[in-house]
């Protein structure tokens, strides 16, 4: 059987996460023998002085005498000091360094993480717009393609699933749409980094997608293809468009699909014979989309392109909208285009964020507009997710995580936009009423 390269990039990288969860379980391990080690050390130093001290009773007259007797045993307890307990590799260990870690299958005796091990649960993570191009060109062609997910890349690759907005055609060629205020491209050559940052789905129902006409879409999808992303949103045809992608972990089904309620023009719109985009103008096709997908997965995300740019407040049709797809069958609704941040709202049970602004998309953003952070979502096979946002800032094109006070300050913007739903100083997501 033939095995995609997305589905090769899923297993490398469950493989991965498997191999920094046993590094940090040994890691830990080992410092914790090591704490032991010299504890004790320490207590029989401490009891060799003590007795050494009882030993000079009669304010220091024995060791007057001690001291003028060559074969006197003072300071024989100090004689067995250098035989500890020495650490030893046997076959399988593992040592700090990461060429030390023992095959995959090798994971004997090694605790599993509980959070993220649990067989019945998947986690999902989600950033916003992402544009790897244009505006942080000259920072990638200075410092490296990875050098974005630098300061995020754990938040990026630990997750089970981590999916994106891509803002823009991939491709070395295309006609500029015309009309448009901002036209977008970006290189082929970023996305094997995009993928080892642990980006397993975009989604390409937006705005830009034909900035470059149907040969930007096309080389688009075929690059994605070709380094192991999956993507959704866009197809040769409407079928293609609205298709779900699917994805397994540890038995449990994901539906991805996308939408968009912004395009400049119908001409963008997926049809029979034309290739687009998934628009949602209408709800009817996205709404027979979604129950489908239920029908073949057990949790279903919906990301939508819509709103107005730089406002931090949803318009009346995304609320109506996003608790329309969780009624059809949606789990999650992860929106994007604003460009800035938006609030949550829960929905008998479900999840939706307005907007989770721009991941990569200026260098050095002002403002809201350099708010961003990434989404988790830890879900059961029956789709009851738990949320958590952890909050960062752009600086010099890196999603950068805040702490302390900075951190607060953002969460706590986020729960005075959101309805019905309070962040945590942890980040996570707590239905109020």
């Amino acid at each position: 059987m033939q095995v995609s390269r997305s589905e090769t990039h899923l297993k490398d990288k469950l493989k991965r996460k498997k191999r920094f969860r046993r590094l940090v379980i040994i890691n830990f391990t080992l410092l914790g023998v090591i704490i032991v080690l010299l504890g004790a050390w320490l207590a029989a130093a401490n009891s060799d002085k003590l007795q050494q001290m009882l030993n000079l009773g009669d304010f220091g007259k024995k060791e007057q005498v001690e001291a003028q007797q060559p074969n006197s045993d003072a300071g024989k307890g100090h004689s067995q000091s250098g035989n500890g307990t020495e650490m030893t590799e046997d076959d399988g260990t593992v040592g700090i360094g990461d060429n030390a870690l023992p095959d995959d299958e090798d994971t004997a005796g090694v605790p599993p993480l509980a959070d993220n091990d649990d067989a019945d649960k998947v986690s999902l993570s989600f950033v916003g717009d992402l544009l790897i191009g244009e505006y942080v060109n000259a920072v990638m062609q200075q410092e490296g393609y990875d050098f974005l997910y630098k300061n995020a890349l754990l938040y990026l690759s630990e997750p089970d699933l981590t999916a994106g907005n891509l803002e823009y055609p991939v491709t070395n060629r295309g006609i500029p749409a015309e009309g448009k205020e901002y036209v977008y491209k970006g290189s082929p050559d970023a996305l094997p980094a995009l993928r080892d940052a642990g980006f397993d789905i975009v989604n390409l129902a937006n705005n830009h997608t034909l900035d470059q006409g149907i040969e930007g879409l096309q080389d688009t999808m075929k690059y994605l293809d070709e380094a192991g992303i999956s993507h959704m949103g866009a197809g040769n045809n409407d079928t293609e468009a609205f298709a779900p992608v699917i994805k397994e972990v540890r038995g449990i089904k994901v539906a991805y699909i996308g939408l968009s309620r912004v395009i400049p023009t119908l001409a963008w719109k997926a049809d029979k014979n034309v290739a687009g985009v998934a628009e949602t103008y209408d709800t009817r096709r996205a709404v027979a989309a979604i129950a489908k997908a239920k029908e073949q997965a057990d949790i279903v995300v919906v990301m939508v392109h819509w709103g107005n740019m730089g406002v931090d407040q949803p318009l009346q049709y995304q609320k109506d909208y996003g608790k329309e797809y969780i009624d059809a069958g949606a789990d999650l609704v992860i929106g994007s285009h604003p460009h800035v941040l938006q609030g949550f709202e829960t929905y008998k049970g479900k999840w939706i964020a307005y907007s989770l602004g721009n991941f990569i998309f200026s260098a050095f953003p002002k403002g809201t507009a350099g708010d961003t952070g990434v989404l988790d979502a830890v879900c059961t096979k029956s789709g009851d997710c738990e949320l958590t946002f952890h909050p960062m800032f752009t600086v010099n094109a890196q999603p950068t995580p805040l702490e302390a006070e900075e951190a607060k300050a953002l969460l706590d913007r986020l729960t005075a936009i959101s309805f019905g739903v309070k962040l945590g100083n942890d980040g996570k997501l707590i239905p109020v009423k």
